[in-house]
This record gives C-alpha cells, sequence and structure tokens, in this order.
C-alpha cells in the first residue's frame, strides 16, 4: 500500500502494565492522531502532510497493531483513559486531537473526560452517535475487504492506496483490529448513548469534517456532533468517502491548519 517516504521515529512506552507503540514525526505544537477501527498500517501521506507543520504523534491505540491488547478493555471509553495516561507518559499537556472514525469517538470520550488537556479537536466521520437517519455500516456482518472498500468513494480510490489484492500484512492488521473493535463496540455497535450529553459542557474549540459520500457513518452524525459540542463547526468534504484522509490528505491537513492556527 501507499505510505510516506519521508523520516519518522518509532517507539514504544509502557502505559498500565502493556506496550504501546507510538510514530513520530515533525516539529512544531503537538499534534496526536488516533486511527481508525481498521488499524494503522504506517506512515500515512496524511501523517507526513500534518508533520510539514506540527510534531505528529500516531498511536497504535491498545489492543491494536503493534500495542499490547489489555484484557479489561470493553468500552472505547476505556481507550480514552489509557490514551489519557499515554499523552502523560509522553508529557504532552496541551495537543490538538484528531480522531478518524473510531479513532474519532475515542478522541470525543477523551474531550469528555478532560478537555483542558486539548487545544482544538478535530473529528473526521467520527463514530460515537447514534445516526438519526441511516445506520453505522457493521464491520462484523461482511467481509473486512468489502467493509473497507466501502470506506473508499469508489474502487479506484481503494486500489490506489491497497492494490486490487491486499497485502497479507494488511489482512492480518484489518484481522486483529476486528476482534479488538468487538471486544469494543458490539452493543451497541460503533455508539453510546451516554457520549452526547457528555460533550455538552466541553468548550474545546471543534472541527467536525465529513466526506459527503461516507458509507460507514452516515454524514449526519456530522450534525448531530455540531449540536452535542457548543464551539464547533462542520466541514463537509465533497465527494469524498469514509477515508477521506487517505483520499485527501492535503486537504483534510490545509483543513486542520486553519482550525488550530485560529486558536
Amino acid at each position: 500500500m501507499a505510505t510516506a517516504v519521508e523520516s519518522f521515529t518509532e517507539q514504544t512506552i509502557e502505559v498500565a502494565g502493556r506496550n504501546v507503540r507510538l510514530l513520530q514525526g515533525g516539529t512544531g505544537d503537538p499534534v496526536v492522531v488516533l486511527h481508525h477501527s481498521t488499524g494503522n498500517p504506517g506512515w500515512l501521506p496524511f501523517f507526513e502532510q500534518l508533520a510539514g507543520k506540527y510534531a505528529v504523534t500516531v498511536p497504535d491505540m491498545p489492543g491494536y497493531g503493534q500495542s499490547e491488547r489489555p484484557p479489561w478493555a470493553r468500552d472505547a471509553r476505556d481507550l480514552g483513559i489509557l490514551l489519557h495516561h499515554t499523552l502523560d507518559k509522553l508529557g504532552l499537556e496541551r495537543v490538538t486531537l484528531v480522531g478518524l472514525g473510531f479513532g474519532g469517538y475515542v478522541a470525543a470520550e477523551m474531550a469528555a473526560m478532560n478537555q483542558h488537556r486539548l487545544k482544538a479537536l478535530v473529528l473526521i466521520g467520527a463514530a460515537g452517535l447514534q445516526p438519526d437517519e441511516g445506520e453505522i455500516l457493521d464491520q462484523m456482518l461482511i467481509d473486512f475487504p468489502d467493509y473497507v472498500r466501502a470506506g473508499f468513494r469508489d474502487d479506484t480510490a481503494f486500489e490506489q492506496v491497497f492494490g486490487a489484492e491486499p497485502e497479507q500484512p494488511i489482512k492480518e492488521l484489518w484481522d486483529l483490529s476486528r476482534e479488538m473493535t468487538a471486544r469494543l463496540t458490539w452493543k451497541p455497535y460503533m455508539f453510546s448513548r451516554r457520549l452526547a450529553p457528555s460533550l455538552s459542557e466541553v468548550q474545546t474549540p471543534t472541527l467536525i469534517t465529513w466526506g459527503t459520500q461516507d458509507r460507514v457513518v452516515p454524514p449526519v452524525c456530522a450534525q448531530q456532533y455540531a449540536r452535542a459540542l457548543p464551539n464547533s463547526r462542520v466541514e463537509l468534504i465533497e465527494g469524498a468517502g469514509h477515508l477521506v484522509e487517505y483520499e485527501e490528505p492535503e486537504k483534510v491537513a490545509e483543513l486542520i491548519a486553519g482550525h488550530v492556527s485560529k486558536q
């Protein structure tokens, strides 16, 4: 698959007795990116775009990728707790937090826990809320390559990233990720009825970004997050799918930079 070629570093730290792997690159104000439920396949072009202006940290969330699984974790909120501990270990006091899909769900939970840590929040196609219309695509009910394909605007966009037949390490990452996702989001699938009410006091400046052709998390959820978060705005990316940061890395990075510059 296509990954960025520029330099980044990798490290592993211990959090609550389990190893957490981190990819880091760039310099400047800290930006932390939380990956999708499909896991993080590496240092992506989107991360490299952000690293041109910021010090970017991308953890494998606990239980995903090369981070060890916390056997007790059963909720997105549990990952939020562990990731706050991770930022403590890294000495990151004031960050811009970017959440992608399921990572957006975790990021929203983290904002509800401790908004004072966040300079800014960015939710991109975020799960976490029950859609007013439609439903979140259930990855447990279809072949996983088909689920990932549904995240793109079309098959051509999917194949530009993963090829016509994804490589075996990517398939193994997806399998591991789906198992952890089932532990965390099974019932109800990919949302919490507790989340929206807990966001009502969060004053963190929030950018909510969605692809208009998102077939995984209905775009109506962008407006639901905007209603839940009192200091937020919505930016739609016309024609993009759920995996908008793969399809439009420069545009998404530019939106984030514009949002952060105003804080």
